[in-house]
């Protein structure tokens, strides 16, 4: 089912495509295959501070440039990653300061756009050779466990119905 929405769609997935099951390949190229556009804009509701105009500015900076095949939000990472016992990032004997840690990003799915060609080869909305954007910490979030759910829920309180202004 597609419905008009402010010059855009929006897609009620069917059953398998919201189950366990479906891999997040399966359900990227399906969306590409399903939906008609040249340009795919994904913004999911669960990362539900994203700011329109971060939206705008995103497509502005992806249609500007053909020299990447996606443009997607990261966060800043700056944590002691470990990975099946071995650290990732750094070396334990020569341990730095965190804020000194590499710059590595991760993504966040707040806005990813994607060529529909490119959605569906990749089956994936992250290409080859993406360009990423960085988002404040509070358009970072993005809900995938209760915890985030409570946060998400607690700064809307704060933003949106206490109109207070956190972390600017």
């Amino acid at each position: 089912m597609l419905i008009k929405v402010i010059g855009g769609t929006t897609h009620r997935r069917e059953e398998y495509y919201a189950s366990s099951q479906c891999s997040g390949s399966e359900f990227f190229r399906h969306l590409g295959e399903v939906t008609d556009t040249d340009l795919f804009v994904y913004c999911p509701c669960t990362s539900p501070f994203i700011k329109p105009e971060t939206v705008s500015q995103c497509i502005n900076q992806f249609i500007s440039t053909s020299d990447y095949d996606c443009l997607a939000t990261v966060s800043s990472v700056k944590e002691f990653l470990w990975l099946d016992g071995d650290p990732m990032n750094y070396d334990p004997a020569h341990a730095p300061n965190s804020q000194d840690l590499p710059d590595v990003v991760a993504l966040n799915f707040g806005v990813t756009v994607v060529r529909k060609e490119d959605l569906i080869k990749n089956s994936n909305i992250i290409g080859k050779n993406p360009q990423f954007v960085k988002t404040s910490d509070i358009e970072s979030i993005d809900i995938d466990t209760p915890l985030d759910f409570y946060i998400a829920e607690q700064l809307y309180k704060k933003l949106v119905i206490e109109k207070k202004r956190l972390l600017e």
